[in-house]
């Protein structure tokens, strides 16, 4: 028994030095990109678009590299289900958020991935040469914010959103928010969903990194089927205008993101 605890404690304080460590190399290569790749990338490439595509399959291979190092270290284990579907251009990615690392697990799938940062984080000077070099959308405001998202999808970007607007409460019912609803709706775009399941659950919001699980903890992806947007927009949804339309649809990805929640019928 004594030797199993030993083994035990051994094997937690491995995986908070593991984290903090992994931790740590993500901060490296953010650093190196926003102040070295970034600037370097506006400066060397003039063609926007292709200057988006090389910023953007650097991130990807960024976080690709921040995964496997995760992995490599045993600090968790990671399955992803259906990633043919995220291999397609000009899609509008929907996923849950239980964790902090969801957008690196996300983002490292994606070759052409378009995210939607916040306004200091594109003024940050650490950040800001990645931000503009990939043309990352600028959370300002929402009739500016769903343009902007309809226009990436449109352009063939893969833009990845999280309804939630933030990482879930622990043990509270799905909040979404609606901006992602109203760029589907107003773009007449289809969703690709991708569930995120997390267990043992860890780097929840509000928990510090180094509380880390019992156990490496395993995070799963499953990218579901495309969910048309034509199934919201019946006559009654036209009727009453694209708001109804987007309650729809917020309230269908409601129960399609609550955990061991029943899949409802899309449209009602």
């Amino acid at each position: 028994m004594a030797a199993e605890a030993l083994a035990r404690g051994l094997d937690r304080a491995w995986r908070v030095l593991a984290t903090g460590v992994s931790f740590a190399a993500f901060g490296l290569g953010g650093l190196i990109a926003g102040v070295v790749v970034g600037p370097l990338l506006l400066v060397l490439v003039r063609d926007p678009a292709r200057r988006r595509r090389l910023a953007r399959r650097g991130v990807q291979h960024g976080f690709a590299l921040q995964v496997a190092i995760m992995r490599g270290l045993g600090v968790l284990t990671v399955s992803v289900s259906g990633a043919p579907r995220l291999q397609r251009e000009g899609l509008l990615v929907l996923a849950n958020h239980p964790t902090l690392i969801d957008v690196v697990l996300l983002v490292a799938l994606l070759p052409n991935a378009d995210c939607v940062v916040k306004r200091a984080v594109a003024r940050n000077p650490f950040m800001r040469g990645t931000v503009g070099a990939a043309g990352y959308i600028v959370n300002d405001d929402g009739p500016a914010l769903v343009d902007a998202g309809i226009a990436a999808v449109r352009g063939g970007s893969c833009l990845v959103i999280f309804p939630e607007g933030t990482r879930s409460e622990p043990g509270q019912p799905l909040k979404l928010r609606r901006g992602a609803a109203n760029i589907a709706v107003r773009g007449r775009l289809d969703m690709t969903p991708v569930r995120i399941r997390c267990n043992p659950p860890t780097l929840e919001k509000g928990r510090k990194w180094y509380r880390v699980p019992p156990r490496r903890f395993h995070v799963s992806l499953e990218v579901g089927e495309d969910i048309p947007i034509d199934t919201f927009l019946d006559e009654d949804a036209v009727a009453g205008g694209e708001a109804l339309a987007a309650r729809r649809v917020t309230d269908y990805l409601t129960h399609y993101f609550q955990p061991c929640g029943e899949l409802p019928r899309a449209g009602t």
